[in-house]
């Protein structure tokens, strides 16, 4: 399996914090890679090193081959990185469909005049870009509800939104930030088959998670950081015997 993403002694300090510590790591092209690790560990810190929203210390990020390390957020989303984050990120105030289209915009081509013209081509773009948003609606169990204010949706249905959204930009690589956090026993099985099947239309995925039943059904492989530096790394059976990640969330004692 070839490296999609590819993290080379990525370090990241914060005064005198090293938040992160030489961070190595790929993800191969159509995996779903894990990774775990106790609060604090440096998990969103190295997703907000990848997809930009932080700079590196130290190392470098390579996507597709490609240097990304100095990248703004936005070129990067451009080459086909998208996210979800811990805290969900909705327009609240926009509908549930005009949130979708928001990830659209960075794949629209037409410009001032064209919109202003109305330019049989703008309209044309725009036509293809509500089909491919209201398609994911449907895909995620939202079309019913694409003419609501994203305010209105329940918890759960507020971080399908959000996954929609980051899939609307089009990524061969979607990151996922606690996607099954505060969701019901119920809403996480669903989630989990939705991954799958996210991962079976030809996307990568990345994702961050507490809830180890998640971590352990779905996941290819598996990364553990525990105060900013990586301890494990292997197939969910080889990690969850690892004596140093038993010891990372339970103490030396367990």
């Amino acid at each position: 399996m070839s490296p999609l993403l590819e993290v080379r002694q990525v370090s990241k300090v914060f005064g005198g914090l090293k938040a992160l510590e030489g961070i190595s790591l790929e993800v191969g092209d159509g995996e779903i890679f894990g990774l775990i690790g106790p609060n604090g560990a440096g998990k969103t810190t190295l997703f907000n090193l990848i997809s930009g929203a932080l700079s590196l210390s130290a190392g470098t990020v390579l996507f597709r081959g490609r240097e990304i390390s100095r990248l703004p957020d936005y070129r990067i989303c451009q080459l086909g990185i998208a996210r979800t984050y811990q805290n969900i990120r909705l327009f609240g105030r926009m509908t549930v469909l005009e949130n979708v289209l928001v990830g659209q915009h960075g794949r629209t081509r037409s410009g001032l005049w064209s919109m202003f013209l109305r330019l049989p081509s703008e309209r044309a773009e725009n036509a293809r870009a509500r089909q491919a948003a209201e398609e994911w609606l449907d895909f995620f169990h939202l079309s019913a509800k694409k003419g609501e204010k994203a305010s209105s949706l329940a918890y759960g249905e507020e971080r399908r939104l959000e996954i929609a959204r980051a899939l609307a930009t089009e990524p061969a690589l979607l990151l996922l930030d606690e996607p099954s956090a505060g969701m019901n026993p119920q809403e996480v099985r669903e989630l989990n088959e939705l991954i799958l099947q996210i991962r079976n239309q030809g996307k990568t995925i990345f994702l961050i998670e507490h809830n180890m039943r998640v971590i352990m059904d779905i996941c290819d492989r598996i990364a553990v950081l525990d105060f900013g530096q990586k301890i494990a790394q292997g197939i969910p059976a080889e990690v969850r015997a690892d004596s140093r990640v038993i010891e990372a969330y339970l103490g030396k004692e367990a």
